[in-house]
């Protein structure tokens, strides 16, 4: 049984009822902060999504090619494709539009990427699509089509193979990422409750603190005189009452504690702990505060997850198949070494003595320039020899048997020269 089949064509495509709309988040009740620009005012949820908005935008994109022939591959062989992803359009370079997508891919779980191509279908620039809902429509032919609705009232419809769409919580929708708005309505209306209980509570604060209340009868200006009289001489910053005032037997002084009505603090943090689960983050990571292990832990938890799709998905809409039979791909490299501490930094200089790191790259851990040579694989010396004395043992046979071993002899000699710098035994 075919649990999955081409969709079928219907003759009255406005009457079709298998139509998906995507709504992106939008406000819902008082306090629902949404992606049309509420949701991102909240400073707790702009704080959860930050890393991994930021961690997303240093993504370096590179374009790879298989090299059967040499036995390796080429990165950036195509200069058109390395520009698209330096500079995917006009108006954005490729950090700042990997960060966009980001954001709307936190608030929405789905984020879209127009492609345009030339008239050879090759893509030429990158656009970030910033719908309010995407609708998934098809033609007569069954091809998949995104209707976009823009917040200006305009629309757009773009076939889905022209559309890098990435998603998240990809569950019952067979296009869509699941919307988050149902399960951070509740969270995000008690965040607005208490942020209106702390504006309150600070106006609340210039309420009346004292009462005169005066025994005999005075005018209005009088008493707001007397009543200033009393400000200025016992509750003024630089009054020299001393802590002290004194009244006459003609008033009584009361004072009157408000209420400010301040929110639970405990109620508040189970909140913003409950919207730091909610978007797979911590308090250390919130504030920068993590370790090494803190940070790698997030990264393959919460970002590696998107890279991986994003090496996919870009892949399959810029190359044809026959491209990326020949070897074409998209990757998107992050040095997460640059979160290590100095210690573990300094222990991978041994991967550069054994050719596992080119030089550039450990300098670049340690935010250091690059020096002509250091994108090529170095090997101590030492290796060398052993590798050396490995192939004459390999071609030693009993006819070269003398010539091998002079061969070794001096290889040997060598090695042990440059030990002793160049002392002779």
């Amino acid at each position: 049984m075919k649990l999955f089949r081409k969709r079928e064509p219907t003759k009255n495509q406005s009457e079709q009822a298998g139509n998906t709309v995507l709504k992106m988040v939008t406000t819902l009740g008082d306090f629902y902060y949404a992606w049309d620009g509420k949701m991102y005012q909240s400073d707790i949820v702009r704080a959860c999504i930050r890393p991994k908005v930021k961690a997303i935008g240093k993504l370096v994109g590179k374009h790879i090619r298989d090299d059967p022939t040499n036995g390796g591959l080429k990165v950036n062989p195509d200069a058109n494709i390395r520009f698209l992803l330096e500079e995917p359009n006009p108006y954005m370079t490729g950090q700042q539009m990997q960060e966009k997508v980001a954001n709307q891919l936190c608030l929405n779980n789905n984020a879209f990427i127009l492609i345009v191509r030339d008239e050879n279908g090759k893509a030429i620039q990158l656009y970030p699509v910033p719908c309010v809902t995407a609708e998934a429509k098809y033609n007569g032919n069954g091809e998949l089509f995104l209707k976009f609705q823009y917040r200006n009232g305009k629309q757009g419809v773009f076939r889905y193979s022209d559309v890098i769409h990435l998603k998240q919580d990809y569950n019952e929708d067979d296009i869509f990422g699941e919307s988050p708005a149902q399960a951070l309505t509740t969270m995000m209306e008690v965040i607005g409750t208490i942020d209106k209980g702390i504006v309150r509570a600070i106006k609340n604060s210039g309420v009346v603190r004292w009462l005169l209340k005066y025994t005999a009868s005075m005018r209005d200006e009088d008493i707001k005189r007397n009543v200033q009289s009393f400000v200025d001489n016992y509750l003024a910053v630089e009054t020299d009452s001393f802590g002290a005032a004194g009244v006459d037997a003609k008033a009584d002084v009361q004072r009157i504690e408000p209420k400010d009505y301040v929110p639970n603090a405990a109620i508040t943090d189970r909140t913003i702990e409950r919207i730091y689960s909610f978007f797979n983050t911590n308090k250390k990571i919130v504030q920068s505060a993590y370790n090494e292990d803190e940070w790698t832990a997030y990264y393959e938890a919460e970002i590696e997850p998107v890279v991986v799709q994003m090496h996919q998905t870009y892949t399959v809409r810029i190359f044809s198949r026959k491209e990326r039979g020949f070897g074409n791909r998209i990757t998107f490299e992050a040095n997460n070494l640059q979160c290590a501490s100095l210690t573990t930094k300094l222990a991978f200089q041994a991967m550069v003595d054994r050719g596992a790191m080119t030089p550039n790259e450990w300098r670049a851990t340690m935010n250091m320039a690059p020096v002509p040579g250091g994108d090529q694989p170095i090997r101590r010396l030492d290796t060398q020899v052993v590798n050396m004395l490995e192939d004459c043992l390999n071609k030693m046979n009993q006819e070269n048997y003398v010539q091998m071993t002079n061969v070794m002899g001096q290889i040997l000699k060598s090695a042990y020269l440059d030990m002793h710098g160049g002392e002779k035994v």
